[in-house]
């Protein structure tokens, strides 16, 4: 199978992707925590020839990673990393799934841990669009936050700017940070203007 023809594709729909790609060394060896069903994995895995592990607690997708090949473990994050040794991990990567977390502030210092730098993801909550919701006294909805606020698994929504002084507090080295917003780069007023915020990080 063509590394790069499913870059090409996969960049269409799914931009971020294509950026955890392009931040990987080929051939690393990397661990995705909260895998879902396997997506990004199985990616990195055709593209980049990534040696790869992820971490996923629900049933269903711990099983949909099983039947696709995705070499998983069932374990809850909230528990925390203590299973891995330290930097044994070129990277490990949190993707849309920072806000889900009860111990944000434990999660990434584990992740620095066990992984020599950390892919992190998530949607801002400062976007222009979830501010005007706010206004008209209403949680947000988007494609970046789909639920409703009866049913969300979000407990932690955050700002880049929120993120920025998180890792600046806790002696984080941010080596790359990318805002997007429907696929497209925002470089101008990203806390406002963008959707979701990419990080890629390393201890100081």
């Amino acid at each position: 199978m063509n590394s790069a023809h499913n870059l090409d594709n996969l960049t269409e729909f799914r931009q971020d992707y294509a950026i955890i790609a392009n931040w990987l060394k080929f051939g690393c060896k990397a661990l995705d925590l909260g895998c879902g069903d396997g997506e990004l994995l199985r990616f990195l895995q055709s593209s980049m020839e990534v040696r790869g592990y992820g971490v996923e607690k629900d049933d269903s997708n711990w099983l949909t990673c099983m039947q696709n090949g995705v070499n998983v473990i069932q374990m809850d994050l909230e528990d925390g990393l203590s299973g891995f040794e330290a930097q044994s991990f070129d990277v490990v990567i949190l993707s849309q799934t920072l806000q889900a977390m009860h111990n944000t502030e434990r999660i990434v210092q584990e992740m620095l841990r066990v992984g020599r730098e950390a892919i992190v993801t998530f949607p801002n909550f400062g976007y222009w669009r979830n501010r005007f919701q706010l206004i008209g006294g209403r949680m947000p909805v988007s494609k970046d936050i789909p639920y409703q606020w009866y049913d969300t698994p979000n407990v932690h929504l955050c700002t880049i700017t929120d993120f920025d002084k998180f890792c600046e507090s806790h002696n984080i080295r941010v080596k790359e940070r990318l805002v997007l917003t429907y696929g497209e780069r925002i470089n101008f007023m990203p806390n406002l203007l963008g959707s979701l915020a990419m990080y890629r990080l390393e201890n100081k």
